[in-house]
């Protein structure tokens, strides 16, 4: 995938990567499903659901190491994630 250019980075181009990022390792989806409640069977559906986005980065969020991997894979800083998240609807303080 290519990297955006930082200065250019659009919530929901960050969401759907972060997304892609968590459906490439079997273990992080796995935590991903089991955390939100999410089924294999029902992911095409609840992606479509308002705030599903901002759910994925904030699954990112809770651990700096994940997070920054996929800061570093995407091309966008920490920062941009985080603003992300909040365009797209994820509160921050209900971390």
């Amino acid at each position: 995938m290519p990297k955006l250019p930082r200065n250019t980075v659009d919530a929901e181009d960050i969401g759907i990567r972060a997304l892609g990022f968590i459906a490439s390792d079997a273990e992080r989806l796995g935590r991903f499903l089991a955390i939100t409640g999410i089924g294999p069977g029902t992911l095409r559906t609840a992606a479509a659901e308002p705030g599903f986005l901002a759910q994925v980065l904030e699954f990112l969020s809770h651990d700096d190491s994940q997070l920054l991997a996929f800061a570093a894979n995407a091309g966008v800083s920490p920062q941009s994630i985080a603003a992300a998240r909040h365009k797209l609807g994820g509160n921050p303080d209900d971390a």
